[in-house]
């Protein structure tokens, strides 16, 4: 069945909010990569002003107490400071572009569909949530439970959009074994948790890289615990699920495309984890490593949500 006008302008909207929310998630990555995650040391602030400085002759008076609560080296970096806040430009960016989507909503599907309003509130719920969350994280000092717990909101926020694509292209659903959606499902757990695992990892190495003044990248794998080798070894299982789907999918009609999906993102991912293991950690390959990670997962759960079993 066709898609009406309104159906096919909600859908593109839905994929246009997907593609800001990664935006946001790799300026967050870019945020960890350099270390500016405590740049802005107040929220919603920074450093007590809604514009943050470009020099230290604008700070505010009482600007010690913010570079207080940093851990890093109780200065002001301007780089440091823009990198975070515009971190928070492009999430408060999102927030209003949700709740577009809201009044969009309301207005298209209150009479036809409460579902697709039902999930567009949630995804209201969750950006403030995330919002709130965000605080927690700067006035806990970058705790890491808070850093996984706002990583595991943002996959939750990427997810409901295309939750309600995949509501109104219901109609259009692939078939498959039943084996094969069971094992997708699967695939899009053992992601999650390897990317919760992923955020333990990367606190270790923010701890250690503050230790060695953020140099000597080459000797940073060496002093993890064993969380690593659990994170490097729990890849092989995603692999071997990824490469059983490719086997038993690749001549399924149309399912195919989201057979080579799933195998593909697997090995960049995993391709940016050796880069990352053997290369000496480079800076640009830490918010590719996640954003290669987010991307997976959710285009996984997408697929296995357009999938009905035979």
């Amino acid at each position: 069945m066709k898609l009406s006008a309104k159906d096919s302008s909600f859908i593109k909207y839905s994929w246009f909010l997907l593609g800001m929310v990664f935006l946001v998630i790799l300026a967050g990555g870019v945020v960890r990569m350099t270390q500016s995650g405590m740049g802005c040391p107040d929220w919603p602030r920074c450093f007590g002003l809604w514009i943050p400085p470009v020099s230290e002759s604008q700070l505010p008076t009482d600007f010690e107490k913010y570079l207080s609560k940093q851990d890093i080296d109780h200065s002001f970096n301007v780089y440091h400071t823009w990198i975070e806040y515009i971190n928070r430009l492009l999430g408060a960016i999102l927030g209003l572009f949700i709740l577009i989507n809201m009044g969009l909503t309301l207005k298209k599907y209150w009479q036809s569909n409460r579902r697709i309003v039902l999930i567009s509130f949630l995804l209201l719920i969750a950006v403030g949530f995330q919002g709130w969350l965000g605080k927690l994280v700067v006035e806990s000092n970058l705790s890491v439970v808070k850093i996984t717990i706002h990583m595991l909101v943002a996959l939750i926020i990427a997810a409901l959009p295309l939750y309600n694509i995949a509501i109104l292209k219901n109609d259009s659903k692939l078939k498959v074994p039943k084996i094969i959606k069971s094992v997708m499902y699967c695939i899009v757990g053992l992601l999650t948790i390897q990317i919760v695992f992923g955020t333990q990892v990367r606190e270790q190495i923010d701890e250690i890289s503050k230790s060695l003044a953020y140099e000597q990248r080459e000797l940073w794998i060496g002093q993890l615990d064993n969380m690593f080798i659990v994170h490097r070894s729990f890849s092989w299982a995603i692999l071997l699920s990824g490469l059983w789907i490719w086997w038993k999918g690749r001549n399924i009609s149309q399912f195919g495309k989201y057979a080579n999906f799933l195998l593909g993102g697997i090995l960049g991912t995993v391709l940016l984890g050796i880069v990352m293991a053997y290369l000496g950690i480079p800076a640009i390959a830490q918010p590719l490593h996640l954003l290669f990670a987010c991307a997976l997962v959710i285009g996984v759960l997408y697929s296995t949500w357009r999938l009905s079993v035979e």
